[in-house]
């Protein structure tokens, strides 16, 4: 679904940036997303991929991290494994904005969740941490629980509230992907060079 040089923006979360190579160019469902991720930009909140595997390396600036209930911090050219089914978040922790190469795979499924929740962010549909109301948010958690699982409120308190506001989020039209934000026409940019001994993951 994603493609070399197309851009994606989080005016919410403060990331923005393009795809180095999406899931259209790889035959292992791989995503390799060079992001940018402004002064205070953070993702959605502590979070855990059951199926996915993630890495991300740090071309310049400050990111911090925490990666089963411990905190660091990385810079310019440390590398992160994020292994699937381990409890991760991740921050600009620094007063510039930060680089940061991220590797998911496999990506298919990540990147219509993504899709949904930048769309609404770019809509005005989110919180000013970019995450919906709960209503929609039953929806999308239930439909992508292989894809990701949020740690707040508790797993287990999530699926007993959810299972009970997911029949009243359809009844109210939501729902847990949008056409408009799948189907969306995406702006294609000029991918930027990366250093040297990054080369290697512009290589299918």
């Amino acid at each position: 679904m994603s493609k070399r040089g197309d851009a994606f923006n989080n005016p919410v979360t403060g990331e923005h940036g393009v795809v180095r190579l999406g899931t259209d160019d790889t035959p292992d469902n791989r995503l390799v997303s060079d992001s940018r991720i402004k002064p205070g930009g953070a993702v959605v909140g502590e979070h855990l991929h059951p199926n996915i595997d993630e890495r991300f390396t740090v071309v310049y600036g400050t990111i911090g991290y925490k990666l089963d209930s411990v905190e660091g911090v990385a810079s310019g050219g440390d590398v992160i494994e994020l292994p699937r089914g381990i409890p991760h978040d991740w921050w600009n922790a620094g007063d510039d904005e930060a680089r940061v190469i991220v590797e998911i795979m496999p990506a298919d499924r990540f990147e219509l969740m993504v899709n949904t929740l930048f769309g609404l962010a770019q809509d005005g549909k989110t919180d000013s941490k970019g995450t919906p109301n709960l209503l929609q948010m039953s929806l999308i958690a239930t439909e992508f629980a292989d894809t990701v699982q949020f740690m707040s409120p508790p797993p287990a308190i999530q699926k007993a509230l959810f299972s009970v506001l997911a029949p009243i989020a359809r009844w109210r039209g939501y729902q847990a992907t949008y056409d408009e934000y799948i189907n969306h026409e995406v702006e294609t940019v000029d991918l930027p060079p990366l250093p040297e001994h990054l080369e290697y993951l512009d290589k299918i």
